[in-house]
């Protein structure tokens, strides 16, 4: 064992001499070529083309000297190509030397190794004794070089760059190969706070903007130009805001890289031959920024417009409603007499009877005349209960069981509001306590998340992160585009006046009602405010959440934006159908856990809208639709569980084919054009599948909210009821609103469902203030849109005060 042993020893002992050996004599053999080699230096003169060659045996050295010019930047560019081909292994190798830095490349230039390029041009640092303190005379050395066997042949030229110092306003037209990036210097004026970088080109071949601070070496590579600074990815257009306060030398460099393919811009794989010519023109321009005081103007101008509604409605509640001793609109006209009103209610009670079909006859015919007897009869007077026909059923089951009276073929809003106002209301409120509860939790997760988006974009630099309008988007402090977070404002403060509105319209009906009890329990349509309040309080949100989404705008937080305007879309719906329906609309943690899965649905379609998404959702869409419209028609009688399907079908065969006409004809038209509608979106997003789920989910809700507020306003006028002129004017302001709202909506200055280069061809100049760009002005109209849309539905029955429950139909 103990010779096996030795001799494994001495076997690695004589293997590692020899490993030894072997590098000594490779190394001795390197360092023989290397002092073998002939050196040529040469001294090398700006402007001048020179030609020579170089192989293992030779290296060229050129020199140049020049003096620079006190307070001035001077920049030497060097451009070195290869005249005949080289091998993959043993390429052309430059480096050039200067005072305070280094800069190598090789020939051919591979660029994401895939492409070579046999040419190659660059700036080397630049001389800048204002900034770095360099010597007035400079000398930079050009070594040519090569381990290959053949002789490579190449030529160089070194050039100083005159205009290497960027004035302001001025224009610069350039052009742009992988190889042959460029950069440029910019200084600050004294009166200019912050500039603009400008890009702009008529093509779409991608390549980055890069700004940078003075310091050297500059990131000017397709691999390294991410490095350092600021930066975004072109193709007809970008642009970059640049602040003074945040470079201690108040000069920036702006580097201009173009990529070796478009996929970086385009997310398209191309195929590209190598050697294919692949150059970009363009222009570069830089243009200072609106001033401090532009700021001011913008933030007071947006603060003045939503103070003037606070204004005029202060104004008008001092007019309106001050002057009639705070009852408001709560004024009970004078009633023809007691005995005609009770006698018109027995007839509308006789002809809504089940089975009474609007006919009065026999046994009802008997009930109405006792019943016109009493009421002519003096309270104090006794009648004979024994004339009274024994066989008469007064039906008392029909003020109790909901299944008997809801089943008439003519319902009045006196006959959905049988349940303790005190309970409904309690019910309704839990709608505003539950949103904000919802809010605070949702809105703190959101606000921490968009925050940490925008410390990575200001940490990395990388603008392709945020989809901003970047031709008009001012920072302050951290936020890069402040004006599209601060043009929300409109959204709050309307929200906040629309909550001080209700609350006034709620603290006046209670005084009604301590007033006159009769109010409350007889007359209008019932009072309840909880889902106004959640209204409000939702059109506060959405101006939180499109806040925080405009931060960093992008697919993957879109929903941060859209989440509460669809939970806007549902309260509107449900306070239409909760106004002649109080008993039986829903409860306020069904409606949000339906609400919650709509956004869940959204961030699905967003995120994965594939195939199978896409008729998984249509057909859940259709699915649901029918089960609403059958929950509807039947009032809330017809209950959702495992035997859904088998009701269902008894019900349509029952309504549709057994009887000559529906039971409720107005109802039922109202929810088969409903159907249609909806399962023809249903279909189309399944056939199209739009790019944007999102907008599509939310053009969803807005259509069928619109569809429900033209067939309640029709059902109105046909059942001659008339519309209050405050409502009318609301909804004439409503719709001046919406037009050019929409009109901006679709401006499509940004897209997230594009590239960021792509997206950023959409930018546009600022148009209100020099401050505020087409979206900002949609948040605006839109805010004030949406406040005179709820307005609508806080007065749509304000025509009703003093008309009897029991003469207000049900539809």
């Amino acid at each position: 064992m103990l010779t096996f042993v030795s001799i494994i020893c001495v076997f690695s002992f004589l293997t590692l001499l020899q490993t030894r050996s072997s590098i000594q004599t490779s190394s001795a053999s390197i360092l023989s070529r290397l002092y073998s080699q002939k050196l040529s230096v040469i001294d090398g003169h700006f402007g001048n083309s020179y030609t020579n060659l170089t192989n293992e045996n030779s290296t060229v050295i050129y020199k140049f000297e020049y003096k620079e010019i006190e307070n001035k930047t001077t920049a030497v560019r060097i451009s070195i190509k290869l005249l005949n081909t080289a091998d993959e292994d043993f390429p052309l190798l430059f480096v050039a030397r200067q005072q305070r830095g280094v800069i190598s490349w090789q020939l051919p230039l591979p660029l994401e190794n895939i492409y070579e390029y046999e040419y190659a041009s660059r700036t080397l640092c630049p001389l800048d004794q204002q900034h770095r303190k360099a010597d007035m005379k400079q000398v930079m050395y050009a070594e040519i070089s090569s381990m290959s066997v053949k002789n490579l042949t190449f030529s160089l030229k070194a050039s100083k760059v005159s205009d290497f110092e960027l004035k302001p306003g001025e224009v610069k037209n350039l052009s742009l190969t992988p190889s042959e990036p460029q950069y440029y210097m910019y200084t600050f004026p004294r009166n200019i706070d912050s500039v603009i970088v400008k890009v702009e080109s008529g093509d779409r071949k991608c390549m980055v903007l890069s700004v940078q601070d003075i310091q050297c070496p500059v990131f000017d590579l397709d691999k390294d130009v991410e490095f350092s600074g600021t930066y975004q990815t072109v193709t007809k257009q970008g642009a970059i805001t640049v602040e003074k306060k945040k470079y201690t030398e108040e000069s920036f460099y702006i580097v201009l890289v173009m990529k070796p393919k478009d996929y970086e811009c385009n997310g398209i794989d191309e195929i590209q031959l190598p050697g294919e010519e692949r150059t970009k023109h363009l222009t570069l321009r830089v243009y200072g920024t609106i001033s401090s005081s532009k700021y001011y103007i913008g933030i007071v101008g947006a603060l003045a417009i939503f103070g003037a509604f606070y204004l005029i409605a202060f104004m008008i509640g001092i007019c309106y409603h001050g002057c009639q001793k705070n009852r408001g609109v709560w004024i009970i006209e004078e009633e023809k007499s007691e005995t005609e009103g009770e006698t018109e209610d027995l007839l509308n009670r006789a002809n809504t009877l089940p089975g009474s079909y609007g006919a009065t006859s026999g046994n009802e015919r008997d009930v109405m005349d006792r019943s016109l007897h009493e009421i002519q009869t003096p309270h104090n007077t006794t009648v004979d209960t024994d004339s009274v026909d024994s066989s008469i059923d007064f039906l008392p089951d029909a003020d109790k069981e909901k299944d008997v009276f809801r089943t008439k073929t003519i319902l009045f809003v006196v006959d959905l509001s049988r349940k303790s106002r005190k309970r409904v209301a309690k019910s309704y409120s839990l709608f505003c306590r539950n949103l904000a509860a919802i809010s605070i939790f949702y809105g703190l997760a959101v606000l921490q998340l968009v925050l940490t988006y925008q410390k990575v974009l200001n940490v990395t630099g990388n603008q392709d992160i945020c989809y901003y309008n970047f031709d008009c988007a001012h920072p302050l402090g951290a936020l890069t585009s402040f004006n599209n977070v601060f043009s929300n404002i409109g959204y709050i403060l309307l929200g906040i006046l629309f909550l001080f509105l209700v609350a006034r319209r709620d603290v006046i009906y209670k005084k009604a009602v301590q007033n006159d009890r009769k109010i409350g329990k007889e007359l209008g349509i019932p009072q309840h405010f909880g889902l106004f309040y959640a209204m409000g309080l939702a059109l506060i949100m959405e101006g939180l959440m499109s806040a925080c989404y405009h931060v960093c705008p992008n697919y993957s937080n879109f929903q941060f934006d859209t989440s509460f305007m669809y939970i806007i879309a549902c309260l509107c719906m449900l306070k239409i159908y909760q106004s002649r329906h109080p008993d039986i609309s829903a409860k306020a943690h069904t409606s949000y856990m339906f609400m919650a899965c709509v956004i869940f649905i959204a961030v699905i379609g967003v995120l994965h809208g594939t195939e199978v998404f896409w008729i998984v959702f249509s057909a859940i869409y259709m699915v649901g639709t029918l089960i609403m419209s059958v929950y509807i028609y039947y009032m809330g009688r017809w209950k959702l569980n495992r035997e859904i399907f088998i009701h269902t079908w008894i019900q349509i065969r029952q309504n549709c084919f057994m009887c000559p006409r529906p039971m409720y004809k107005d109802r039922f038209l109202f929810l088969v054009l409903g159907n249609s509608i909806n399962w023809s979106i249903a279909i189309f997003g399944a056939v199209k599948r739009p790019g944007d789920f999102a907008s599509y989910l939310l053009a969803i809700f807005i259509g069928n909210l619109m569809f429900y507020t033209v067939y309640y306003t029709i059902m109105k006028l046909r059942h001659k009821e008339r519309l209050h002129p405050l409502a009318i004017f609301f909804v004439v302001c409503a719709i001046l609103c919406w037009i050019p709202a929409l009109y901006f909506f679709f401006a499509h200055l940004t897209s997230w469902r594009l590239n960021p280069s792509q997206s950023r061809e959409g930018n546009q100049n600022c148009m209100l203030f020099e401050f505020y760009d087409a979206h900002d002005i949609w948040h605006f109209l839109s805010a004030i849109s949406m406040f005179f849309s709820f307005l609508i539905l806080l007065t749509l029955d304000d025509d009703l005060f003093s008309t009897r429950r029991d003469k207000i139909p049900v539809f």
